[in-house]
């Protein structure tokens, strides 16, 4: 179960969204979100799926693997779905029983904000995820918050915070899993009896799981101190990011794509 987590986790590639400069991924990945809170309507939501499958086409990453990314948010889903089909009452009734009520309008609003978590999911990690190295985000958020810098934002030290978050999360993920397998064998279950027994045998997992995590946060601190790292004080890099004429044109490419759904968006209400 633990092995499904794609957070974190980057798919070797050379597609078009592998080779794409990471600046023009985090813009985009803005672009589609605002562009899947605005649309509102079931066919404007249908064209931001269109959009997202493009871009998992472009990403040539099996579909398997892509879909792994929802796993952990399909209870999310189903619970939003749920607590929307009951409480928003509006159109004609399709189901009533005691207190609860389905009605037509519920059903579509509840439907369109399950399926814009979905897509939110998906645009993230095609984007950010799968396709994107930690090392590379880092660099392309360390580069857009550069402006920043007049303010005194640390914005050397913030990217590189959430690179090693990022680059930790399938290393905590592997470690979980042999923590768990490891007390599983000394007779610890996770799955039966009530919520506090699995409680109580979770809490086997989480505590040397928090050492090792403490640990290897220490270790961490000692090999940059012993590296002498200062944050952005005179720091290069290996691969500096050039807007090459490639970026550019996908990038005018897929920002007029992600316009096409508010477009849509558009045509629909004036009707």
């Amino acid at each position: 179960m633990m092995k499904d987590v794609s957070i974190g986790r980057y798919v070797q590639g050379n597609s078009v969204l592998h080779r794409l400069d990471p600046r023009v991924k985090v813009f985009l990945f803005i672009l589609y979100m605002v562009t899947v809170f605005l649309a509102n309507n079931p066919i404007s939501m249908v064209a931001t799926f269109a959009v997202v499958l493009f871009l998992a086409l472009l990403s040539k990453i099996n579909v398997m693997e892509v879909l792994r990314s929802v796993r952990p948010v399909v209870f999310i889903m189903l619970f939003i779905f749920v607590i929307n089909v009951f409480t928003i009452r509006s159109g004609e009734t399709i189901w009533s029983w005691w207190v609860f009520t389905i009605t037509t309008g519920g059903l579509e609003k509840a439907v369109l904000l399950a399926f814009r978590l979905l897509l939110l999911i998906l645009a993230t990690s095609l984007l950010l995820s799968l396709t994107t190295t930690p090392l590379k985000l880092s660099d392309a958020l360390e580069s857009l918050g550069s402006p920043l810098k007049v303010f005194h934002v640390p914005v050397n030290e913030m990217a590189m915070t959430i690179s090693i978050a990022l680059r930790f999360i399938p290393t905590l993920v592997e470690e979980t899993d042999k923590i768990m397998k490891a007390q599983s064998s000394r007779g610890a279950e996770y799955d039966t009896g009530n919520i506090f027994q699995r409680a109580k045998g979770y809490v086997a997992v989480l505590v040397p799981l928090f050492v090792s995590a403490f640990k290897r946060a220490e270790e961490l601190a000692v090999a940059m101190d012993a590296r002498c790292y200062q944050g952005g004080v005179g720091k290069t890099k290996l691969h500096p990011l050039h807007m090459k004429a490639f970026d550019w044109m996908w990038m005018a490419i897929l920002t007029v794509m992600a316009f096409i759904p508010l477009a849509v968006d558009f045509l629909w209400n004036l009707k």
